[in-house]
């Protein structure tokens, strides 16, 4: 046990990146105005100037992987003969690192937003134009910026027997003296700022959720931190159990009970409807895909709503991307590059098409059935809970969104404290556990404070100010993501 610190201090990846966080959070709390507005205007700034890159970028992304997936190099198997785990176990850890709590977060109040608001004008009706924007937004360019990254990783660590590190995965990076070691920190703090968001979000929907259950007012501080700390610790206990016995286990429980979630909803609706709206909207979209990725004609919903929407999206992904790829990768081992690919980009799309037709198309049923419609799903985070008080058993299921958010957040939680143990850990494939402790330890503190921070400074939404800054740290990953484009490029016309 003695051996543990001194391990970490002489990581130099890891001690940076601590010192970094460290030296930022403090900053975020003495200068909490200034650093509030200044992620404001930088992240408006990004969003503006490269709002449309990020659109082109996530189209040509979709592109490269199809070309790759159905060429020879397709066919390349990563590592093992056969794949490490089952279909099922593959599908839900990717989707809970990939989306998670996302789809619980938005199941009604953006279909509806869509709905009531549509973004574009193509002659279909408001519900087929609200769900075509919402698979848009969740649909295959999410997948395809994780499945590039996480391409060029299963390729680098399976197939070249590198070590699981973004920034040694392609030879040209190890040209640039201190480069490799960038991306890797650069990584890491995204990671962790992402981790920060969606967890500050999850419990502010949790606690949203136990407070409307209870007919009380949110925003309960103490309840909050409870929240972080028991989901970063039961994180914690899956991480240390690693990927076979802990993250699958509640991936699994995940996928299970969202598809419970799911089909006591549909089963209780409009069941034609929402297939009817399934395939003309999932059509629309297929059919739209290209016009609806450069934003042109009819299909371009305005700059202020690509800004405060899509282009918003589009950063969050890419900023997600190197983590999610990582992970996906990682247990991508004896699957052929074709079959990750396919895997990656439609399993996840569907599946979360087919969760917002069956909550958005409910929900569209709802408010037309309505005298006059209040904005009850108007908030983000007890729109879901508002919604199920329709159906029977409202309080238990209510009780069950309530277990799935936490699962969920736990499975993202888990899967980044491994990411990052990899990355601290020299690359190993299986880190060890001190990493994982530290990593743990780090995320749950960093959460807390700034959680007490928001609570503290009311004023300045320091939550808000993470996720705008994540948009920030998008930035050098969409450029990166254009660099792994064309290594890819590369490897395929090698090969032939």
């Amino acid at each position: 046990m003695k051996k543990y610190p001194k391990i970490l201090i002489n990581n130099g990846i890891f001690l940076i990146s601590a010192i970094l966080l460290l030296s930022g959070s403090i900053f975020i709390f003495i200068y909490t105005e200034y650093f509030y507005d200044l992620i404001e205007s930088v992240s408006l700034w990004v969003r503006n100037y490269f709002g449309q890159f990020y659109l082109v970028t996530g189209l040509l992304c979709v592109i490269i992987l199809l070309i790759l997936a159905f060429s020879k190099f397709g066919k390349k198997r990563l590592g093992a003969p056969k794949p490490e785990f089952d279909q099922l176990s593959w599908i839900a850890m990717l989707y809970s690192a990939g989306m998670g709590a996302g789809i619980l977060l938005r199941a009604v109040q953006e279909p509806v937003f869509m709905f009531l608001n549509p973004p574009i004008e193509t002659g279909a009706s408001p519900e087929s134009i609200s769900l075509e924007y919402t698979f848009y937004q969740w649909g295959f360019t999410a997948w395809a910026f994780y499945g590039l990254f996480a391409v060029v990783l299963a390729y680098s660590i399976f197939i070249q027997q590198k070590k699981v590190q973004l920034g040694k995965a392609t030879e040209g990076l190890k040209k640039v003296r201190y480069l490799p070691e960038s991306i890797d920190i650069l990584t890491i703090l995204t990671t962790v700022i992402g981790l920060v968001a969606a967890i500050g979000l999850g419990t502010t929907q949790i606690e949203g959720g136990i407070s409307h259950f209870m007919s009380r007012e949110p925003g309960s501080l103490i309840t909050n931190m409870m929240l972080v700390f028991l989901i970063c610790f039961l994180a914690f206990i899956s991480a240390w159990s690693g990927v076979n016995r802990g993250i699958k286990r509640i991936s699994n429980w995940n996928i299970y009970l969202a598809v419970f979630l799911m089909l006591f909803v549909f089963f209780q609706a409009d069941i034609s409807g929402i297939l009817q709206n399934f395939f003309k909207s999932l059509y629309f979209y297929v059919r739209d895909f290209i016009p609806l990725s450069l934003a042109m004609g009819n299909y371009d919903p305005g700059k202020a709503f690509l800004t405060d929407w899509t282009y918003y999206y589009w950063a969050f992904w890419l900023a997600w991307a190197p983590f999610t790829g990582i992970f996906i990768a990682r247990i991508s081992k004896g699957r052929t590059i074709r079959e990750m690919i396919i895997g990656v980009l439609l399993i996840p799309s569907l599946g979360s098409f087919f969760w917002f037709s069956v909550f958005g198309h409910s929900a569209f049923k709802f408010i037309e059935n309505l005298e006059e419609y209040h904005s009850e799903f108007g908030n983000v985070f007890t729109s879901i809970f508002v919604f199920l008080e329709a159906y029977p058993f409202s309080g238990i299921i209510a009780l069950l969104v309530i277990l799935l958010l936490i699962s969920f957040l736990v499975t993202s939680v888990d899967s980044a404290i491994f990411v990052l143990s990899m990355f601290t850990d020299g690359g190993r494939q299986e880190p060890r556990k001190r990493f994982r402790l530290a990593w743990a330890v780090i995320i749950c503190i960093f959460c807390e404070a700034i959680i007490v921070l928001g609570q503290v400074k009311p004023t300045s939404n320091v939550l808000t100010a993470m996720q705008k800054l994540l948009i920030i740290t998008s930035l050098p990953f969409a450029f990166f993501t254009i660099y792994l484009m064309l290594v890819m490029l590369k490897r395929l016309f090698k090969k032939r």
